[in-house]
């Protein structure tokens, strides 16, 4: 059995504004380099791996947190959102020819336009989960971690989720195989000295 961490990117423009933030590379903005200096990894996890999405916003936030560079990823990228890449998720939901979903009401084949869905993106992840050897902090989006946390929990993107994605947070997996186990409560990040 491997553990593996999850720890979602620091805020980005593009989040405080309310735009679908997919595969752009959307940096950090100055509040979340400032914050995410501040904090560390907690105790068990200063020897894990570190690896992390391609995308500036997850190797700069694994950077800061970690204090050292991660491995990036392919496999950790977002979830390609396609045309609805950028656009404000309120505006979508409010256009009724938009054929916006709220992610809780996909199920795992829904795609937005030309993008990918849950199930495209746990394709990708399942090699990559093959390959974890030792624990594993990957930093990463909201995206990647539903889909993990779904497959942990059993949500099948229907109905509200069974955990809420914060940030500053670990979110402890126990992998075996292809099999994903959620430890109950989140690890916070620890404020560095």
């Amino acid at each position: 059995m491997t553990r593996l961490a999850l720890l979602r990117h620091g805020h980005t423009p593009w989040n405080r504004a309310g735009r679908i933030q997919g595969r752009t590379d959307i940096p950090l903005d100055d509040a979340a380099r400032t914050d995410l200096g501040a904090k560390c990894l907690p105790p068990g996890w200063q020897d894990a791996t570190v690896v992390a999405s391609p995308l500036s916003r997850a190797l700069d936030t694994a950077a800061l947190v970690a204090g050292r560079a991660a491995q990036p990823i392919p496999a950790l990228i977002e979830m390609d959102w396609g045309q609805w890449e950028g656009q404000h998720g309120a505006d979508l939901r409010a256009d009724p020819n938009a054929g916006f979903r709220d992610i809780e009401h996909w199920g795992w084949h829904y795609r937005p336009p030309d993008g990918e869905s849950p199930d495209d993106v746990r394709a990708r992840l399942l090699p990559w989960l093959a390959t974890l050897q030792g624990d594993t902090v990957a930093v990463c989006h909201i995206g990647i971690m539903r889909v993990l946390m779904a497959m942990a929990s059993g949500w099948n993107f229907d109905g509200p989720a069974p955990f809420r994605i914060k940030r500053n947070r670990l979110f402890v997996l126990h992998v075996t195989g292809q099999d994903l186990r959620a430890e109950p409560q989140p690890v916070p990040l620890e404020d560095r000295d």
